[in-house]
Protein backbone atom coordinates (compact mmCIF):
# COMPACT_ATOMS: atom_id res chain seq x y z
CA UNK A 1 0.00 0.00 0.00
CA UNK A 2 1.28 3.53 -0.76
CA UNK A 3 2.05 5.77 2.22
CA UNK A 4 -0.94 7.61 3.66
CA UNK A 5 -1.24 11.30 2.78
CA UNK A 6 -2.37 14.08 5.06
CA UNK A 7 -5.36 16.16 3.89
CA UNK A 8 -3.00 18.96 2.74
CA UNK A 9 -0.80 16.53 0.83
CA UNK A 10 -3.81 14.90 -0.81
CA UNK A 11 -5.18 18.32 -1.77
CA UNK A 12 -1.88 19.21 -3.46
CA UNK A 13 -1.72 15.86 -5.28
CA UNK A 14 -5.33 16.18 -6.52
CA UNK A 15 -4.58 19.73 -7.69
CA UNK A 16 -1.51 18.58 -9.62
CA UNK A 17 -3.45 15.74 -11.25
CA UNK A 18 -6.21 18.12 -12.41
CA UNK A 19 -3.74 20.67 -13.78
CA UNK A 20 -1.68 18.07 -15.64
CA UNK A 21 -4.77 16.45 -17.12
CA UNK A 22 -6.03 19.84 -18.31
CA UNK A 23 -2.77 21.44 -19.48
CA UNK A 24 -0.41 18.52 -20.11
CA UNK A 25 2.17 19.85 -17.65
CA UNK A 26 2.67 20.90 -14.05
CA UNK A 27 2.14 24.50 -12.89
CA UNK A 28 4.88 26.72 -11.53
CA UNK A 29 5.38 27.06 -7.77
CA UNK A 30 3.98 30.60 -7.96
CA UNK A 31 0.85 29.46 -9.79
CA UNK A 32 0.28 26.49 -7.47
CA UNK A 33 0.69 28.70 -4.40
CA UNK A 34 -1.78 31.23 -5.78
CA UNK A 35 -4.36 28.62 -6.76
CA UNK A 36 -4.16 26.85 -3.40
CA UNK A 37 -3.87 30.00 -1.29
CA UNK A 38 -0.64 28.93 0.41
CA UNK A 39 2.99 30.05 0.39
CA UNK A 40 5.66 29.01 -2.11
CA UNK A 41 7.47 27.28 0.76
CA UNK A 42 4.38 25.24 1.58
CA UNK A 43 4.08 24.06 -2.02
CA UNK A 44 7.79 23.22 -2.19
CA UNK A 45 7.58 21.27 1.06
CA UNK A 46 4.47 19.45 -0.15
CA UNK A 47 6.20 18.45 -3.41
CA UNK A 48 9.21 17.15 -1.48
CA UNK A 49 6.99 15.02 0.75
CA UNK A 50 4.99 13.65 -2.20
CA UNK A 51 8.26 12.74 -3.89
CA UNK A 52 9.60 11.03 -0.77
CA UNK A 53 6.37 9.03 -0.49
CA UNK A 54 6.60 7.90 -4.11
CA UNK A 55 3.67 9.82 -5.58
CA UNK A 56 5.70 11.93 -8.00
CA UNK A 57 9.15 12.44 -9.50
CA UNK A 58 10.81 15.79 -10.19
CA UNK A 59 13.40 16.53 -12.87
CA UNK A 60 15.35 19.62 -13.84
CA UNK A 61 17.42 22.14 -11.94
CA UNK A 62 14.43 23.88 -10.45
CA UNK A 63 12.24 20.73 -10.35
CA UNK A 64 9.69 22.27 -12.71
CA UNK A 65 9.21 18.96 -14.55
CA UNK A 66 6.89 16.92 -12.36
CA UNK A 67 5.77 13.37 -13.19
CA UNK A 68 2.98 11.73 -11.24
CA UNK A 69 3.75 8.06 -10.59
CA UNK A 70 1.57 4.97 -10.68
CA UNK A 71 1.83 2.25 -7.98
CA UNK A 72 4.75 0.64 -9.86
CA UNK A 73 6.75 3.87 -9.72
CA UNK A 74 6.26 4.60 -13.44
CA UNK A 75 5.03 7.85 -14.95
CA UNK A 76 1.24 7.80 -14.92
CA UNK A 77 -0.52 7.16 -18.23
CA UNK A 78 -1.65 10.76 -18.60
CA UNK A 79 2.01 11.84 -18.83
CA UNK A 80 3.53 8.91 -20.72
CA UNK A 81 3.03 10.45 -24.15
CA UNK A 82 5.25 12.69 -26.20
CA UNK A 83 4.62 14.41 -29.53
CA UNK A 84 7.23 14.35 -32.31
CA UNK A 85 7.05 16.02 -35.74
CA UNK A 86 6.53 14.09 -38.96
CA UNK A 87 9.06 15.75 -41.27
CA UNK A 88 8.50 15.45 -45.00
CA UNK A 89 8.75 12.07 -46.69
CA UNK A 90 11.49 9.58 -47.39
CA UNK A 91 11.62 6.50 -49.58
CA UNK A 92 12.73 2.94 -49.00
CA UNK A 93 13.03 2.40 -52.74
CA UNK A 94 14.44 5.10 -55.00
CA UNK A 95 15.32 8.27 -53.05
CA UNK A 96 13.06 11.29 -53.42
CA UNK A 97 13.54 14.92 -52.55
CA UNK A 98 13.96 15.45 -48.81
CA UNK A 99 11.21 17.89 -47.92
CA UNK A 100 11.73 20.15 -44.91
CA UNK A 101 8.17 21.02 -43.96
CA UNK A 102 6.21 19.26 -41.22
CA UNK A 103 3.41 16.93 -42.22
CA UNK A 104 1.83 16.71 -38.81
CA UNK A 105 2.92 15.01 -35.60
CA UNK A 106 3.04 11.57 -34.01
CA UNK A 107 2.22 10.74 -30.38
CA UNK A 108 4.55 8.16 -28.82
CA UNK A 109 4.96 6.41 -25.47
CA UNK A 110 7.65 8.41 -23.67
CA UNK A 111 8.71 5.34 -21.68
CA UNK A 112 9.57 3.53 -24.93
CA UNK A 113 10.96 6.44 -26.98
CA UNK A 114 13.29 8.36 -24.68
CA UNK A 115 15.71 9.97 -27.15
CA UNK A 116 16.07 13.73 -27.51
CA UNK A 117 14.60 15.71 -30.42
CA UNK A 118 13.05 12.67 -32.11
CA UNK A 119 11.35 13.06 -35.47
CA UNK A 120 9.37 10.77 -37.76
CA UNK A 121 9.48 10.23 -41.51
CA UNK A 122 7.00 8.37 -43.71
CA UNK A 123 8.46 5.51 -45.72
CA UNK A 124 7.56 4.96 -49.36
CA UNK A 125 8.58 1.76 -51.10
CA UNK A 126 9.49 -1.77 -50.05
CA UNK A 127 13.29 -1.94 -50.21
CA UNK A 128 13.51 -2.34 -46.39
CA UNK A 129 10.76 -4.96 -46.26
CA UNK A 130 12.95 -7.72 -44.80
CA UNK A 131 13.88 -5.41 -41.91
CA UNK A 132 10.18 -5.05 -41.12
CA UNK A 133 9.90 -1.53 -42.57
CA UNK A 134 6.93 -1.40 -44.93
CA UNK A 135 5.48 1.10 -47.37
CA UNK A 136 3.57 3.78 -45.46
CA UNK A 137 5.24 3.15 -42.09
CA UNK A 138 6.41 6.06 -39.98
CA UNK A 139 10.08 5.62 -39.12
CA UNK A 140 10.88 7.17 -35.72
CA UNK A 141 14.38 8.61 -35.82
CA UNK A 142 16.94 10.00 -33.40
CA UNK A 143 18.95 12.87 -34.94
CA UNK A 144 22.51 11.80 -35.58
CA UNK A 145 25.30 12.60 -38.03
CA UNK A 146 27.22 9.35 -37.64
CA UNK A 147 26.43 5.62 -37.81
CA UNK A 148 27.90 2.22 -37.03
CA UNK A 149 28.03 -0.49 -39.65
CA UNK A 150 24.71 -2.23 -40.06
CA UNK A 151 22.57 0.43 -38.41
CA UNK A 152 19.42 1.57 -40.20
CA UNK A 153 19.74 5.26 -40.90
CA UNK A 154 18.11 8.16 -42.68
CA UNK A 155 20.74 9.38 -45.13
CA UNK A 156 20.72 12.54 -47.22
CA UNK A 157 22.29 12.00 -50.64
CA UNK A 158 23.92 14.89 -52.51
CA UNK A 159 22.13 17.33 -50.20
CA UNK A 160 18.73 16.68 -51.78
CA UNK A 161 17.54 13.09 -51.62
CA UNK A 162 16.74 11.17 -48.45
CA UNK A 163 16.49 7.43 -48.02
CA UNK A 164 16.34 4.76 -45.30
CA UNK A 165 18.95 2.01 -45.58
CA UNK A 166 21.48 -0.09 -43.68
CA UNK A 167 24.72 1.92 -43.39
CA UNK A 168 28.18 0.48 -44.07
CA UNK A 169 31.47 2.37 -44.26
CA UNK A 170 34.14 0.97 -46.58
CA UNK A 171 37.72 2.24 -47.19
CA UNK A 172 36.74 4.12 -50.34
CA UNK A 173 32.98 4.64 -50.17
CA UNK A 174 29.72 4.52 -48.20
CA UNK A 175 27.35 1.65 -48.91
CA UNK A 176 23.61 2.08 -48.33
CA UNK A 177 22.23 -1.44 -48.38
CA UNK A 178 18.52 -2.32 -48.78
CA UNK A 179 16.81 -5.19 -46.96
CA UNK A 180 15.14 -6.63 -50.05
CA UNK A 181 16.96 -8.76 -52.64
CA UNK A 182 15.04 -7.04 -55.44
CA UNK A 183 17.14 -3.89 -54.85
CA UNK A 184 20.88 -3.41 -55.32
CA UNK A 185 23.13 -1.76 -52.72
CA UNK A 186 23.99 1.86 -53.45
CA UNK A 187 27.57 3.16 -53.23
CA UNK A 188 28.53 6.80 -52.75
CA UNK A 189 31.57 8.90 -52.04
CA UNK A 190 32.03 10.11 -48.47
CA UNK A 191 31.11 13.68 -49.43
CA UNK A 192 27.82 12.56 -51.02
CA UNK A 193 26.20 11.05 -47.92
CA UNK A 194 25.09 12.86 -44.77
CA UNK A 195 23.57 10.74 -42.03
CA UNK A 196 20.48 12.52 -40.72
CA UNK A 197 19.42 10.10 -38.01
CA UNK A 198 19.18 6.54 -36.75
CA UNK A 199 15.87 4.68 -37.00
CA UNK A 200 14.87 3.72 -33.44
CA UNK A 201 11.32 2.53 -33.98
CA UNK A 202 8.29 2.29 -36.24
CA UNK A 203 4.65 3.24 -36.25
CA UNK A 204 2.73 0.94 -38.58
CA UNK A 205 0.34 2.53 -41.05
CA UNK A 206 -3.28 1.47 -40.54
CA UNK A 207 -4.48 2.85 -43.87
Amino acid sequence: MPPVLSPKQKRLLDYLRRRIQRNGGAPSLRQAAGDLGVSHAAVAQGLRILEEKGYLRREGRYSRSIYLLNPRGEAAGLQRWREVPVVGRITAGLPIYAQQEWEGSLVLDADVFRGRDLFALRVRGDSMRDAGILDGDLAVCEPRQYAADGEIVVALIDGEEATVKHFFRHPGHIELRPANSAYMPMRYGFSQVLVQGKVVGLQRSVA
